[in-house]
């Protein structure tokens, strides 16, 4: 029989996902403090490997790993053929418009300026609001961006608000809910149906 392979994200999100798998009794070979990228369950027949978050649906839908555990926001970021299975209820947060506080942000008839991470998910959602968008993409502090000009808005991952208040930002709008999920390549479920429900089933009681 050959091994399961589970793709696990790197980040804090992994050090959960890492706990509840303990929990279950299936994360004992899994060591974050080691600097392997490969982890093998001999007893339970499963191969974690350990990668950046944005990476998880492409070994899955790749068919490199079987099944991954990560962010619904990378998921929504990636228009990948990955069939999502199970929400684990951990890594919860939102994805939110924020600006400067009091500013509207829609204009009807101009373009509106979006920093963002997540250029995918700020076009789809624009769209549906029928604004017209200028996505300006930056890969760190996005917060910075309506405080010197270079955007009208920000559309970013929101926990707490504590940074957006630090910068005298606010959220605008809530776009989605965001948690941890775990997702499935399509010929994996078929193929591994039994052990992939036995796995989904068992992380399902234990959440």
């Amino acid at each position: 029989m050959d091994n399961i392979t589970i793709a696990l994200a790197k980040g804090r999100l992994g050090k959960q996902a890492y706990k509840i798998l303990k929990k279950i009794g299936l994360g004992d070979s899994i060591d974050l403090d080691s600097r392997k990228l490969i982890f093998k369950d001999e007893k339970n027949k499963i191969d974690y490997i350990y990668v950046k978050p944005s990476d998880v649906v492409t070994y899955v839908e790749k068919g490199v790993a079987d099944l991954g555990i990560v962010g619904k926001d990378v998921i929504l970021e990636n228009d990948t053929d990955i069939y999502e299975i199970l929400d684990l209820g951990f890594g919860k947060c939102k994805f939110s418009i924020a600006s400067i506080k009091g500013q509207n942000i829609y204009k009807k008839d101009d373009t509106l300026k979006v920093a963002t991470k997540y250029p995918e998910i700020s076009k789809k959602y624009f769209k549906e609001k029928q604004q017209k968008i200028e996505i300006i993409k930056l890969n760190g502090s996005v917060e910075l961006a309506p405080l010197v000009k270079l955007s009208d808005v920000i559309v970013d991952l929101v926990e707490t608000g504590d940074t957006l208040k630090a910068n005298g930002l606010e959220v605008i709008e809530d776009m989605f809910n965001i948690s941890a999920r775990l997702i499935c390549n399509r010929i994996s479920y078929r193929f591994q149906y039994d052990r992939i429900q036995r796995i989904t089933n068992l992380l399902e009681n234990n959440l």
